[in-house]
């Protein structure tokens, strides 16, 4: 699934962004601050928010690339509302969290790191977020859910699919 990033959406955004830039680019390891800023403004680094970096920082593309690709915490695709997380760890996967993570890839039609087509969800991999006596355990929007079997994604997802329908 690809993204095109609105300009003109935008436009409040990438003047605060590119004055932002002009502030920090002369200071040493800038690009950090300045990636860290983008990816608060605009929720995630595309390739035209990288070009805009390069041109006015002078850094070349394909290092500004290598960064944001290179940090977990920086994203190439937006997020969606609801930010889903299937834990992987020992506990979780040894009692099905595989099984989980396919069934919300499936039901979604997304794989991981992907973000559905209405910026609803976006699924992670997550490692051991702490509650093993749950295993195996998925997070949306901060909500915990235990104990989960395939058969009850369905279920959660729709409930806010249905929060969405009900505002």
């Amino acid at each position: 699934m690809s993204f095109t990033f609105d300009y003109e959406a935008n436009a409040d955004r990438l003047e605060e962004f590119e004055s932002f830039i002009d502030k920090e680019k002369t200071k040493k390891g800038s690009l950090m601050a300045i990636l860290h800023k983008g990816q608060k403004l605009f929720g995630y680094l595309p390739i035209e928010i990288q070009e805009i970096i390069s041109k006015k920082t002078k850094i070349p593309i394909a290092e500004i690339y290598g960064v944001v690709t290179f940090y977990s915490q920086f994203s190439l695709v937006p997020k969606g509302k609801h930010e889903i997380g299937v834990c992987l760890g020992t506990a979780c996967y040894v009692r099905g969290a595989q099984d989980v993570l396919d069934e919300v890839k499936d039901q979604l039609g997304i794989d991981v790191g992907g973000t559905t087509s209405d910026l609803n969800f976006s699924i992670q991999a997550t490692r051991c977020i702490g509650a093993c006596g749950l295993a195996p355990v998925m997070t949306i929007s901060g909500d915990v859910y235990g104990k989960l079997k395939t058969e009850d994604i369905k279920e959660i997802l729709d409930s806010y699919r249905n929060e969405e329908v009900k505002k």
